[in-house]
């Protein structure tokens, strides 16, 4: 008899936003759990805090922190809701302006872990930045929720963090530099 095949987790290397944008984000994350909404105000582990995601994959290769020696913090412009998936319950994100400086950044992380299975909302050319608002929200409910997000949040990039979901642990690999 086979044994079943363990499901494993990816591991990921994740943007971090400064303290202002972090509190808006979970501002928006906590008006939609206030409605009865779909939102990750319900995740309450310490890895749950609002970040892009540069990359993430099953078998992601160490990052040495040189890699990222020299990168400064730059403005990221957190702008209009999207929506992932299919069926009656979607992701709804906010859209990240993919600026040079990010563009970079992601490029120098890829360039540090060489070539793997990425998740296919990271793998080269499927890529779109974006910062997740909820997981399962029901389209039913996507008016009311657009309602309750703001406008623009003008932020900037903080720290770059490894999350690890298998060995339940966070490593910071950067904290960005203040131009």
């Amino acid at each position: 008899m086979r044994e079943p095949e363990l499901r494993r987790s990816a591991s990921a290397i994740e943007m971090l936003l400064d303290p202002q944008a972090d509190s808006a984000i979970r501002a928006e994350w906590d008006a939609l759990a206030a409605r009865g909404m779909s939102s990750l105000a319900a995740h309450t582990s310490a890895s749950n805090r609002p970040h892009i995601t540069l990359v993430a994959r099953v078998d992601l290769s160490p990052l040495d922190p040189d890699a990222l020696d020299g990168i400064r913090s730059f403005p990221i412009t957190l702008g209009a809701p999207l929506l992932f998936g299919s069926g009656d319950r979607r992701v709804l994100a906010r859209s990240i302006a993919p600026s040079p400086e990010l563009m970079g950044v992601r490029e120098t992380i890829l360039a540090a872990v060489g070539t793997g299975d990425d998740a296919p909302h990271t793998a080269p050319g499927e890529w779109m930045p974006h910062v997740a608002l909820a997981r399962r929200l029901r389209v039913a409910d996507l008016a009311e929720a657009l309602d309750l997000i703001g406008g623009e949040i003008h932020a900037h990039a903080h720290a770059v963090r490894h999350w690890d979901p298998v060995a339940g642990q966070i490593t910071t690999l950067a904290e960005l530099r203040q131009p």
